[in-house]
């Protein structure tokens, strides 16, 4: 899918994800569950720009910011060999640490409203609330998940309830 697929074997050729962001950027979500060999491969694209689609002979080059995100510590798996310390600086070039959401708490409810809002008026359901009682709950929840966990708690929560207000019961954790 990064790479695309050559025409060695006389099938259509397809783009990869990079040769279709050249000239732009590409976000590669979850870049520390990368396997060592996509690590290898995705090193040489940022020292040289260049890469092959699979089952193709032919190099190809772009020009592409890479944005990568990840909620593994990037640096304890170089020191334990499981990410390429050599990538690891390529890509270390400006960091962005967004701090857990337990310790956002005042992210939290502006977070779920907009859930609510957005989820709310997919499915139909307009001026959903959050009761007093759930808004204290939900900002005072550690949210090991984040702000999936929030958002989807919220999901269930609409479409399960009767009504236009969530409650603190309508929330399955």
């Amino acid at each position: 899918e990064l790479f695309g697929k050559g025409s060695l074997t006389g099938e259509h050729s397809k783009r990869g994800l990079f040769e279709i962001a050249d000239g732009g950027s590409i976000f590669l979500d979850e870049v520390g569950e990368m396997s060592a060999k996509l690590q290898t491969k995705l090193l040489r694209v940022i020292q040289d720009g260049k890469f092959r689609r699979v089952d193709d002979e032919q190099e190809i080059t772009v020009n592409v910011r890479i944005i990568c995100s990840t909620n593994k510590d990037l640096l304890s798996m170089v020191s334990t060999g499981d990410f390429r310390e050599d990538l690891y600086y390529r890509l270390n070039v400006l960091g962005l640490n967004v701090p857990a959401l337990r310790e956002r708490r005042s992210d939290i409810i502006p977070l779920a409203e907009f859930f609510i809002a957005k989820f709310g008026q997919r499915i139909g359901k307009h001026n959903v609330s959050i009761s007093d009682d759930c808004r204290d709950f939900i900002e005072h929840y550690p949210w090991p998940g984040n702000v999936r966990q929030l958002e989807n708690v919220l999901i269930r929560a609409i479409s399960l309830m009767e009504g236009q207000e969530v409650l603190t019961t309508h929330l399955q954790l």
